[in-house]
């Protein structure tokens, strides 16, 4: 076919598709121009773009259905999109698909005080969760710095975490109920209400799957009260090799904090010129640990963090209402936007280690940023081993994205190689597909092909996100370390 003629088809296809959604769309649903489809190139990880054939916004279920059914009988690809804050181009549109944002499913549908449960419309930002439910006492647990904009919807397929998930859980363990669209278009219910459901755990296989095994349109989330006391410890250290070395001692003394992060100096010093919440920026390193709970076990709990850390050499400050509280972790859930200030450009890498390997890790992440010639920032839920490190570089300058991705891909099989995982809570999408062939072994990754067969036979939900291809996986695990090339990114747009 000649380029010309697949041009036309791709224009055929198109105007057909349009046609036919604007027999139950709204025409300010169906989205066509490009100019008007620019936002939705890319998702957070901007250095990722593609332009999609068309963009629509449905307001009902039902709606959702007849897009679905429609592109599956057309074998037409279709992906997903929330908020499209993610950070692994898993909300990059497809070409020749059908981008479908649920921007619209923006209700919270009932806060039911008694079973301490919410059922919200995917749209509904993390935050509003919690505002609704404050009233009664209640919160949403799982805590994403993005919480503000993105949506439980992206967090479900994410499997999101936050600074609070170390004692209270990642979005898995908060979720109950979710109703999902299948590419076929028929809507099913997973979960229940309950505590359990019988049967194999597909509520968990859902959570996390990135839009590749259907389209979710309902969550019923778990709601948590509120801690009768909340105090954070915030120590500084004159060395990362020590604070990370504190993050293990607390938690083998028997106490599991509500929230145990870690920042490193560059990181400290831009949230506090951001912020100004009173963050020491002569410090090395930065705990925050924050303790919950009733008032005599914070108070205990909070003098054995106390002295410990002190113990260690390192200088404490404990808040002493919640307003300081809040300020405290306010300069942690602005330190992405914080880094902005001291680099043109930043990736944020997402990945998992035991707790115990967080000193020798960072130790060799700072080898690996001399190697590579570019800076880190540090910032991370240490408490439960999740890394983000932010590479800071300019995209200006020719080449200095492809090293920094380089520099990444380093970073996640380093944490693989140490018994971690290449991900947290961001998703495999495009950016980390080639490091699933050195986490995951040909056998397994076939299997993964087979459950999303199972949901998808023809694969046009979110196709080329989430599952490596087995021919590239052994294409890839044939590199040799020296040879290696980092992946070009799609356009070359930046952020």
């Amino acid at each position: 076919m000649t380029t010309a003629t697949a041009e036309n088809g791709t224009t055929d296809i198109k105007s057909d598709l349009a046609a036919e959604f604007a027999r139950f769309l709204k025409p300010g649903c169906i989205i066509a121009d490009q100019e008007t489809q620019k936002p939705y190139e890319c998702d957070g990880l901007s250095m990722y773009c593609e332009m999609p054939l068309l963009v629509v916004l449905p307001e009902t279920v039902e709606q959702v259905q007849q897009v679905l059914r429609l592109c599956h009988q057309r074998a037409v690809p279709v992906v997903a999109r929330g908020a499209g804050t993610g950070l692994c181009a898993g909300a990059m549109p497809h070409s020749e698909g059908v981008l479908l944002s649920l921007a619209k499913f923006n209700r919270i549908l009932d806060i039911d005080p008694l079973a301490r449960t919410a059922r919200l419309q995917p749209g509904v930002r993390n935050l509003a969760i919690s505002e609704a439910a404050w009233p009664h006492g209640l919160y949403y647990g799982p805590d994403p710095s993005s919480q503000i904009a993105c949506s439980i919807g992206g967090n479900v397929a994410e499997n999101s975490g936050g600074v609070h998930c170390l004692k209270y859980g990642l979005t898995v363990h908060n979720l109950l109920q979710v109703e999902m669209i299948t590419v076929e278009g028929e809507r099913l219910v997973i979960g229940s209400e309950g505590l359990d459901s019988g049967g194999p755990d597909l509520l968990a296989l859902i959570t996390g799957s990135e839009g590749l095994l259907g389209v979710i349109t309902e969550v019923t989330v778990k709601l948590l009260p509120m801690p009768e006391k909340a105090q954070v410890v915030m120590a500084a250290f004159d060395s990362v090799q020590t604070a990370g070395e504190a993050v293990s001692a607390v938690i083998s003394r028997g106490i599991i904090p509500a929230g145990l992060e870690m920042m490193d100096k560059h990181a400290i010093v831009a949230a506090e010129a951001f912020v100004q919440a009173g963050y020491p920026t002569e410090a090395e390193a930065l705990l925050l640990c924050e303790v919950d709970g009733t008032q005599e076990e914070v108070q205990e709990h909070i003098q054995q963090v106390s002295e410990l850390f002190e113990g260690m050499g390192a200088s404490i400050r404990v808040s002493h209402d919640d307003a300081e509280r809040a300020l405290l972790w306010k300069g942690r859930k602005s330190a992405f936007p914080a880094v902005g200030r001291i680099s043109p450009d930043y990736y944020c890498m997402d990945g998992t280690i035991p707790r115990g390997q967080l000193a020798p890790v960072l130790l060799a992440m700072q080898e690996m940023s001399e190697r590579h010639g570019l800076r880190v920032a540090n910032v991370f839920h240490a408490g439960d081993g999740n890394l983000h490190p932010l590479i800071l570089f300019d995209a200006n300058v020719p080449g200095e994205f492809e090293r920094a991705e380089a520099f990444g891909g380093e970073i996640l099989e380093l944490c693989v190689a140490v018994g971690g995982c290449i991900t947290g809570e961001h998703g495999v999408g495009v950016e980390k597909i080639r490091q699933m062939a050195i986490q995951f072994r040909d056998e397994e990754i076939a299997q993964f092909h087979a459950i999303k067969a199972a949901f998808d036979p023809v694969g046009t939900l979110n196709p080329g996100k989430g599952i490596p291809v087995l021919k590239n996986c052994q294409e890839y695990r044939a590199l040799k370390p020296d040879g290696m090339q980092p992946m070009a990114h799609v356009h070359g747009s930046t952020s």
